[in-house]
């Protein structure tokens, strides 16, 4: 075996363990819009870098048909190799968006590494006291009536841990729907907001089949930016996310 048929055979497994990793992230933890949302696009690049390219050249460089401890070499690319896949791997796992909240006047994406074992504990449901592993869940998250509870999350809102974090919070999205649908604006408005606004807009609407009148927006926080969730008049629930920033 020649050194570039070592490296294809090496390429072709690093691609299909690759496809195979990227299927999960993509249609399972991070469907779409919120991997763009969550800002994992430079994350995934640099491991599939690793995999991809990283192992293979370093295949290429060291075989040597019958060179003396070229077993040795290979198994130690592929252990360096297997740990960056897995640190990087390990880190979109932890970041994985686990609950789309509906808040007030916004859509917040909360991921696994927001939330602590303690505050899942005092969820009010089942489904709200675990991290989901088949996608983001969606839900409302509705301010306590308590006075005292009401402070404790001020003070906590200022240190970084706002009501969105705490699933003793969180309800049904029904229970919530009326209130976002009221708060939502017309996507007339968005389309009006720029050239720009208004090609990205026109091409959704295109795409969905709907019209302009049926639909309205209200913001969904990423983690770097901000964009537009669309929302169905009909149905009040969320439709799709566009990159354009709502405020």
């Amino acid at each position: 075996m020649t050194r570039f048929q070592a490296a294809a055979i090496h390429l072709g497994i690093s691609l299909t363990v690759a496809a195979l990793v990227a299927c999960l992230i993509y249609f399972v933890w991070y469907p779409h819009p919120y991997f763009q949302v969550a800002g994992g696009s430079s994350l995934m690049l640099l491991i599939m870098g690793v995999d991809i390219v990283i192992g293979p050249l370093l295949t290429l460089v060291v075989y040597k048909a019958g060179k003396k401890g070229l077993r040795f070499d290979l198994a130690c690319i592929a252990l360096l190799q297997a740990a960056a896949f897995l640190y990087g791997f390990s880190v979109i796992a932890r970041a994985r968006p686990v609950f789309i909240v509906a808040r007030l006047d916004r859509f917040i994406p909360v991921y696994a590494n927001d939330l602590d074992d303690a505050d899942l504990a005092q969820a009010r449901q089942p489904a709200f006291a675990t991290r989901s592993w088949t996608g983001p869940r969606l839900v409302g998250a509705q301010s306590p009536t308590d006075v005292k509870e009401r402070n404790d999350l001020l003070f906590s809102g200022i240190a970084g841990k706002d009501l969105e974090k705490f699933p003793k919070y969180y309800v049904a999205y029904a229970e919530v729907a009326d209130a976002m649908l009221a708060k939502a604006r017309p996507l007339a408005e968005l389309e009006a907001k720029s050239p720009r606004a208004k090609a990205v807009v026109e091409r959704y609407l295109a795409a969905s089949g709907r019209g302009i009148d049926q639909l309205a927006y209200l913001p969904l926080q990423g983690r770097t930016d901000s964009y537009t969730m669309v929302l169905s008049r009909a149905s009040k629930q969320p439709l799709d996310a566009l990159a354009i920033d709502p405020w």
